[in-house]
């Protein structure tokens, strides 16, 4: 599979870039620099501007499948879908944010009065692009949500998916680590389970 990843030089993507290469797949890694992407076999660095559709179609121009894994704060759906559908691009994998997620019938984590303020924005901006996602019928999208907390950690292979619930361990604890994340997302990409839907995946 030749999967363009946007973001392929950050905490997330760069799992992803490495599960990917794991996995013997090709990959085109898009940054705003693309000086920041390692060289490596199986890898075409390529520099684009999310924002500019003729820049983002041409860095992702060839790909099977797109992967989104940039903050939601400084692109929205409507900066990538149309670059997918000028390169002719059918599929999107988004990297999401666990804030859209339900802890309740109807009430979202991002609403609770515990959910700190530093991340609202960026979570607001998560749930509006998971919103427009959901009115876009032409790409099979899929949009991936961590657990709350999402960090580094140990590459096990041992999680659960949900759907639109918050995963918790049975301590409580709503966890999931970049590298088992990366994971649950090539799993999706190979084998599709969850076209034009959100998922998520937790211990």
């Amino acid at each position: 599979m030749n999967i363009a990843l946007i973001g392929a030089s950050g905490n997330v993507g760069s799992r992803i870039l490495a599960e990917a290469l794991r996995r013997g797949h090709k990959v085109i890694a898009i940054a705003r620099d693309a000086g920041k992407i390692a060289t490596a076999d199986n890898v075409t660095a390529r520099s684009a501007d999310v924002k500019d559709t003729a820049s983002l179609a041409a860095a992702i121009s060839g790909a099977d499948v797109v992967v989104s894994s940039g903050r939601f704060a400084n692109f929205k759906a409507a900066d990538v879908l149309p670059a997918l559908k000028q390169a002719g691009v059918k599929r999107l994998a988004v990297v999401g944010g666990a804030g859209s997620l339900q802890i309740a019938p109807g009430k979202a984590l991002i609403d609770t009065p515990e959910f700190p303020a530093e991340y609202k924005p960026e979570a607001s901006a998560g749930r509006e692009f998971l919103n427009d996602l959901r009115a876009e019928n032409e790409i099979e999208w899929t949009f991936l949500s961590p657990s709350a907390l999402f960090v580094a950690g140990e590459r096990t292979g041992k999680f659960r998916l949900g759907t639109d619930q918050l995963l918790a361990a049975a301590d409580g604890k709503s966890w999931i680590s970049y590298e088992d994340y990366a994971i649950a997302l090539l799993d999706e990409l190979e084998q599709p389970r969850h076209v034009r839907a959100r998922f998520t995946v937790g211990y």
